[in-house]
């Protein structure tokens, strides 16, 4: 199951408290302060990766914090610094914060800092002075505070496929893409949002597959409704295997509109799937009544070069 919205705490490390300490041997026994700061805590960062699952590993833990700092040491040794905790989000992961602030991770690599590392306390070496010279005072490190987070997953990419169950949305995403998603002659083969990347670094979502009353929250494509509003062409999905394409159109635009008037005037291509599964005659009527801008079948690399070149055109 994906999971699209969390809520969880993160820390940065709390900073290493300085010392107080002298040095002190048989050749300097009065070797004057030399205690070390404390060493600074660890960050916490958010890295932006492909995989839209990556939301799953907040399901049960919940509290992340970066490592604290150590204590400075004798001889003028500052403390180890805490390591940092880097955590991976998908792209298009968005963070808010409890103040209303927001950060939105948007490239894959990306780094963003989400917590910062308390710093470390002086030792009593940092103290010293002309008039001090046996100074007894320290810092204790900074201690950070707790930041609740609210994790939000909206997909970041300019193609959505969208249609009816078992429209052939995912053998299009397995034929414009390297993905090799699954596919299967029944409904809801596609349960999550399937990602791929054309040769041209465009990217399509497979959204999974919506059905009369979705808007309303029916079926599973409700859940996905949001994830389409950010994509800048639909490519409308319609199988010549059903027994009325046009109310299968018809269907899956309704439920666009019901659930934003955004999503019901973004461009669109309308395709005609599966041709090979009719005669020419009957795929040719089907296509003037849909006025489906193009037909294409997976056994037909041409068909699939065509609908490629649309895309092309309607993003330039």
């Amino acid at each position: 199951m994906l999971i699209d919205e969390v809520r969880i705490t993160i820390k940065g490390g709390d900073g290493g408290n300085g010392i107080v300490h002298f040095y002190n041997d048989a050749f300097r026994p009065k070797g004057g302060p030399d205690g070390g700061r404390g060493g600074k805590g660890g960050s916490v960062f958010f890295e932006g990766v492909s995989d839209i699952s990556k939301l799953n590993q907040f399901r049960h833990a919940k509290v992340y914090a970066a490592e604290n700092g150590g204590n400075g040491d004798r001889n003028n040794r500052t403390g180890k610094d805490g390591e940092d905790l880097i955590i991976q989000v998908p792209v298009g992961t968005v963070a808010l914060y409890d103040n209303g602030s927001s950060i939105e991770i948007t490239k894959i690599g990306e780094k963003v800092l989400m917590a910062r590392g308390g710093s470390g306390g002086k030792g009593n070496f940092l103290f010293r002075s002309s008039t001090n010279q046996t100074p007894q005072e320290r810092e204790l490190g900074f201690k950070t505070e707790p930041k609740k987070l609210f994790l939000q997953l909206k997909l970041i990419a300019q193609i959505g496929l969208i249609g009816l169950p078992n429209a052939g949305k995912t053998s299009l995403l397995n034929e414009l893409t390297p993905a090799n998603a699954k596919v299967a002659n029944y409904s809801f083969t596609t349960l999550e949002p399937n990602l791929g990347v054309t040769r041209g670094g465009l990217i399509i979502a497979d959204i999974p597959g919506l059905i009369e009353g979705a808007a309303d929250g029916k079926g599973l494509g409700f859940k996905f409704l949001k994830h389409i509003e950010r994509t800048s062409l639909l490519v409308h999905c319609v199988s010549a295997e059903n027994e009325d394409p046009k109310k299968a159109y018809q269907t899956v635009h309704q439920e666009l509109s019901n659930y934003s008037s955004v999503l019901a005037n973004k461009p669109e291509i309308i395709v005609l799937t599966k041709s090979d599964t009719l005669d020419p005659k009957q795929i040719t009527k089907i296509q003037r009544t849909l006025k489906a801008d193009v037909v294409t079948s997976i056994i037909e690399p041409e068909s699939i070069k065509k609908l490629n070149d649309l895309i092309a055109q309607k993003l330039n």
